[in-house]
């Protein structure tokens, strides 16, 4: 199924950028179905696209969907939504699926800070190993404080940018 709005974009060259952005986020650690899917619904006119939608873009089964948008839903990259009257859901990725999936790693940070601190009073600060970890606290740390005013920032830019707010 072709989205409507996708009429007279060249499909080849929509693939190619699709796989070619999938295989950049691959290298960077995201599952390779979970970035293909990803890349799909970011290329989209809509930004939404049912399981069989992506399928037949991306030559593959619903069931591969399934896994890749359980995953990405999970890491707040897209969500589910219900076309009306129907039983069938789309999946939408936001304008500010970045800023989302940043963000939710906040309460993550809070848990590795809370780890981390509990291994440099387990190891003491002024061994090795607590040395790195209190070092890898401080980091973490540091990034938590500096990513509220980034995202900030960032909704300041993008206001500014593409008239967003």
């Amino acid at each position: 199924m072709t989205e409507p709005s996708a009429v007279g974009r060249d499909p080849e060259a929509v693939s190619k950028f699709v796989e070619g952005f999938a295989a950049q986020l691959v290298e960077a650690g995201m599952q390779r179905m979970a970035a293909r899917v990803f890349a799909a619904l970011l290329a989209s006119d809509s930004g939404a696209m049912t399981s069989a939608e992506l399928g037949e873009q991306l030559q593959v089964s619903p069931a591969a969907v399934s896994g890749a948008v359980r995953y990405l839903a999970q890491v707040h990259m897209v969500s589910r939504e219900r076309e009306p009257g129907s039983r069938r859901e789309r999946y939408r990725v936001h304008s500010d699926q970045w800023y989302e999936a940043l963000t939710s790693r906040d309460a993550v940070l809070k848990r590795w800070e809370h780890t981390l601190c509990e291994g440099v009073d387990s190891l003491g600060v002024t061994t090795p190993g607590g040395q790195r970890i209190a070092e890898t606290l401080a980091f973490f740390e540091y990034l938590q404080g500096e990513l509220g005013q980034l995202m900030e920032r960032w909704r300041e830019h993008r206001d500014k940018t593409f008239g967003q707010g």
